[in-house]
């Protein structure tokens, strides 16, 4: 994860490490490239994913799934006399979305009945043919990239170094500790500020290892060639429950980046995006004691 830049001095002398206020080398450049390109996919296939959701704006689980079975999730409109409105369902409980989900209108003012309105969705006007062809042509950035990305840390040990959790970080009393210091604000500082603390690592290793090795095998699951050579649909139990899956790990990915951007925020915006633009990273003062 961080390449401290050594002055240019004798090697007979020890380099004294990082302190508080000092600019260090934070992020190569694979990782830089790495990280914005997966911004620009995962935001081009969630677009168009829900582009494709509005086809169908129904979630069930099982094999199948219909207009005439009960979704788990429903996206959709009603109408009560002359009042029409929007509205999620799910597991039988209804709020009303009016706006934002199921029933919205465009600039012009037009009503529209789609899960979805045109704002989040790529492309904004319907296309499902469209949608596909943007969802499909990124699922190879995004699968390759993570590919690529998983085999070079292995070999550069940026796993092992800087994403594997030590039993000492496993503790139940060190986990709780430092959810104690994110909630009041209590972020490292100096040297400190340059590795993964423990939640940091459970979260990345949640996405690395979890979110979006499930994403692609859920995804190959709604494809009906894919059963010809590889039964993935039988793994998760049909591929309605594939999608459900695959639509619920989308959403953790948006959980996941909107907690990323509170703590880039919480934690100076400027001095974490040059790190994660030019690699350079300014530590953050040491507290007083």
């Amino acid at each position: 994860m961080s390449d401290i830049a050594p002055p240019a001095e004798s090697p007979l002398v020890p380099l004294a490490p990082p302190h508080g206020g000092d600019l260090v080398k934070r992020h190569r450049l694979s990782t830089r490239l790495w990280h914005w390109t997966n911004a620009v996919t995962l935001l081009i296939m969630l677009m168009s994913g829900l582009m494709i959701f509005n086809a169908h704006a129904r979630l069930y689980w099982g094999e199948y799934g219909a207009n005439f079975d009960s979704p788990w999730l429903k996206i959709g409109s009603a109408r009560i006399g002359t009042h029409e409105y929007g509205y999620l369902q799910v597991a039988g409980h209804r709020v009303e979305t009016t706006g934002l989900l199921g029933y919205w209108k465009d600039p012009d003012g037009t009503p529209h009945r789609r899960a979805f309105p045109y704002w989040a969705t790529i492309p904004s006007a319907y296309s499902l043919a469209d949608a596909r062809t943007w969802h499909l042509a990124f699922a190879w950035v995004l699968s390759l990239g993570l590919a690529t990305y998983l085999i070079w840390s292995l070999i550069n040990r940026h796993i092992q170094r800087d994403i594997h959790i030590t039993r000492r970080e496993w503790r139940l009393r060190h986990v709780w500790q430092e959810v104690k210091d994110h909630a009041r604000l209590r972020l490292p500082t100096g040297a400190a500020a340059l590795r993964y603390n423990t939640l940091q690592k459970i979260a990345y290793a949640m996405v690395l290892f979890g979110l979006l090795p499930l994403m692609i095998l859920t995804g190959l699951a709604l494809s009906p060639g894919t059963d010809a050579w590889l039964p993935v649909t039988e793994i998760f139990g049909g591929r309605q429950t594939a999608r459900s899956i695959h639509f619920l790990c989308a959403f953790a990915l948006v959980g996941f980046f909107v907690v990323h951007i509170a703590m880039v925020v919480l934690a100076g915006p400027f001095n974490e995006l040059r790190s994660m633009v030019t690699g350079w990273y300014r530590l953050p003062k040491e507290r007083d004691r």
